[in-house]
């Protein structure tokens, strides 16, 4: 937005001084800098504050909260057979790993009397195993509060995996035997423990974008206010005179004070932009697969 604005400063006709003397425009585009500022600051913080009230609440719906996540912990631990890490990366990863070791388990488990039962296995297998190794190694060493761990945690296309493994169940359930069976079940709830980790990790993360958004854009709207209200009020047709670069000063005074007043917007676009993109990824939880990149293309059988 600098950039541009300088150009369009240095080779406007008649020159940027001439059309500030006889055209006052800065005041009025000033002026509305800090009218937007003002307002967008106010409406930030208050949404910000609206999604973050849900943090507070009685003791009883904290001890609620504080069971269900326990509660939950539990159900997976039951499946890891130790307990489960602290850290949501660690968390989630520990879940893709352990989806990757029920395959490997299941595969060993297949007898060698239906042929077509075991390709389908050792394509699923395989696949589990492709993108769990490409989630871990991306999870690793990761801090909340990072896209990457989010981003990660969305590479991993639960939905697809359950679809097709449930479909081994209802295809194959008259001819495989109980240990078979018992471990595919095992795949299959492990796997669906996946969906409202992430989904909760993602709230979680969410919260805190909020937190950062709202900082953020109050450290940034205080020099934004400051340099506009000073151009504003001060800045006059025979300000900074000469040129910089044979560039007038005006015109770079203008185009800085222009880009100050903005960042605030630009920040709040950035994050906007992030948030939404994650929702639009992640509306559905379970085996409905909303975007045809959720699909894994190597695994089709009839």
């Amino acid at each position: 937005m600098f950039v541009v604005l300088v150009l369009l400063g240095t080779y406007s006709v008649p020159t940027f001084r001439e059309y500030m003397g006889a055209k006052g425009p800065t005041r009025y585009v000033f002026q509305a800098f800090i009218g937007a500022l003002i307002t967008g600051v106010t409406l930030v913080v208050s949404i910000s504050l609206v999604v973050l009230s849900q943090e507070f609440g009685p003791l009883g719906e904290q001890r609620d909260r504080m069971s269900g996540s326990m509660g939950f912990r539990a159900d997976v631990e039951d499946i890891f057979n130790a307990s489960s890490p602290p850290e949501p990366n660690d968390f989630l990863r520990a879940l893709v790993e352990n989806t990757s070791e029920k395959a490997e388990a299941l595969e060993q488990a297949v007898n060698d009397e239906n042929e077509d039962f075991r390709e389908a296995v050792e394509q699923l297998t395989t696949d589990i195993h492709d993108n769990a190794d490409v989630v871990s190694e991306e999870l690793e060493d990761r801090d909340f509060g990072e896209y990457t761990v989010v981003k990660a945690a969305l590479d991993y296309n639960y939905s697809w995996k359950i679809h097709q493994a449930r479909r081994l169940q209802d295809n194959f359930n008259d001819v495989i035997d109980r240990d078979t069976r018992r471990k595919l079940i095992d795949l299959i709830d492990t796997l669906g423990f996946y969906g409202p980790a992430r989904e909760h990790i993602k709230t979680l993360y969410f919260q805190w974008q909020l937190v950062d958004l709202s900082r953020g854009m109050l450290y940034l709207s205080t020099p934004a206010l400051v340099v506009t209200t000073a151009i504003a009020l001060f800045l006059a047709p025979s300000s900074f005179p000469g040129t910089f670069l044979g560039v007038d000063n005006l015109v770079w005074i203008v185009s800085a004070g222009s880009a100050i007043g903005s960042l605030p917007f630009l920040f709040l676009t950035a994050f906007i932009l992030r948030l939404v993109t994650i929702t639009k990824r992640t509306l559905a939880i379970g085996p409905f697969i909303l975007r045809s990149s959720g699909r894994s293309k190597n695994i089709e059988w009839e």
